[in-house]
């Protein structure tokens, strides 16, 4: 398999990384060698990290973004049925900062956003107990420290057990081993082609059964596959990709609706793949729809929206990642089920996302996506169990399994 490079190795100077501590291991006189400094060490690390972090910055919204977006689908077709998130806060990109590489963080501190502000519990262990959501420069430290305390340990050797100050991409496991170490009950739900099964699966030429697997929820994990990146399972092999690796230009190529027909093959070709695509990816949609409304045991009466429970969903594919904050279904003249993701997305700058949604104008366009735009082969969602795990459940969440469905 040939080697990718993800991105470059350079520091990040747009952000607020302070070099004196620069040296993972000279965190606060800290001199050894990780994990085999022991309990007393890592707690000082982390002590000292929760009186250096700093507050990530982002545009507030009166009366809150979600409730904003509740308003516009309420006002819709009669129709129409929506399940939302709670709370969350939109973290942008920003252009001197970290546009063309930063989605990831930005993903964390939105889902982060919603655990604080919905959760006790976890507002009560998630970084260090601040209340806050740290910017980019802490968030990396924390990662830092979830790969020294054993969380998924075959991602930290792939990134080489460093993350702070580059600009490295980084991808739903990473932002699992940040939220578990902190007891948080994240989980990894993986989608692909059947040829890609084995990638995912821990149990060599396993030939399991989509709903099998899903119901028996048996703890299967996921293969450790040869490749030389945190990100090579999305990357296509000799294609030029746009993605938000490139600039922001490219990063905007994610939040379009649009059809594209690619002019070299032929039209009907292009028809039939793309309708047996959709049909593959239906599969992703049934699965946000059952997450959201608990397997449809949510009443909605003459409700048009409801609040879920739910946690928002980390959602990755090749090149960028977004945040899935509910999803909508309208019942068409036909009887068919049209559904739509809801999607906040980094790459929006936070202003115009809420003029929008005050205006009622244009902001379907930015926020719902249906079956038809999801084009990739593979894709990955991380969503939160509630509750906060035991000690003996914390070993386990070391490990960082997942759910293969087939598209």
């Amino acid at each position: 398999m040939p080697v990718f490079t993800i991105m470059g190795e350079q520091a990040v100077s747009g952000l607020h990384f302070d070099t004196t501590y620069g040296d993972y291991n000279s965190w606060c006189g800290g001199g050894g060698t990780g994990r085999d400094n022991g309990v007393g060490e890592m707690d000082k690390k982390i002590s000292c990290l929760v009186d250096l972090q700093i507050r990530g910055e982002f545009h507030k919204v009166e009366v809150g973004l979600m409730t904003l977006l509740r308003n516009c689908l309420e006002s819709e077709a009669e129709n129409s049925r929506s399940i939302l998130s709670g709370y969350v806060d939109h973290f942008q990109s920003i252009e001197s900062e970290d546009v063309g590489w930063g989605c990831g963080w930005r993903n964390i501190q939105i889902l982060s956003s919603h655990l604080l502000a919905q959760m006790t519990e976890a507002r009560e262990v998630m970084f260090g107990g601040s209340g806050f959501v740290p910017d980019i420069p802490s968030l990396q430290r924390w990662l830092e420290i979830a790969w020294e305390r054993g969380f998924d340990e075959p991602g930290s050797h792939q990134f080489n057990h460093a993350i702070y100050g580059s600009k490295k991409w980084i991808g739903t496991t990473e932002c699992a081993a940040l939220l578990r170490s902190f007891g948080i009950r994240a989980r990894v739900v993986d989608f692909g082609p059947k040829e890609s099964e084995s990638l995912y699966l821990s149990v060599p030429g396993s030939s399991v059964g989509t709903q099998e697997l899903v119901r028996t929820n048996d703890g299967r994990k996921r293969k450790a596959p040869n490749v030389y990146g945190p990100m090579d399972r999305y990357l296509s092999r000799g294609v030029s990709q746009a993605s938000c690796s490139k600039d922001a230009k490219s990063c905007s190529s994610f939040i379009q609706l649009h059809d594209t027909v690619d002019k070299e093959s032929g039209g009907d070709e292009v028809v039939n793949g793309a309708a047996k695509q959709s049909k593959g990816h239906q599969v992703l949609m049934d699965f946000v729809w059952n997450y959201f409304s608990n397997k449809s045991s949510i009443q909605f009466g003459h409700r048009r929206v409801i609040v879920s429970e739910k946690t928002p969903l980390y959602f990755q594919h090749d090149g960028h990642s977004r945040t899935i904050v509910g999803i909508q279904v309208k019942h068409q003249r036909t009887g068919n089920l049209q559904y739509n993701l809801l999607v906040l997305d980094p790459a929006h700058r936070t202003a115009a996302l809420e003029r929008s949604l005050r205006e009622k104008v244009g902001w379907q366009k930015l926020v719902k996506r249906g079956v038809h735009t999801l084009k990739k082969p593979q894709y990955q969602l991380c969503y939160v169990d509630p509750g906060i795990a035991s000690k003996e459940e914390m070993e386990k969440l070391k490990t960082i399994d997942s759910v293969f469905l087939e598209l």
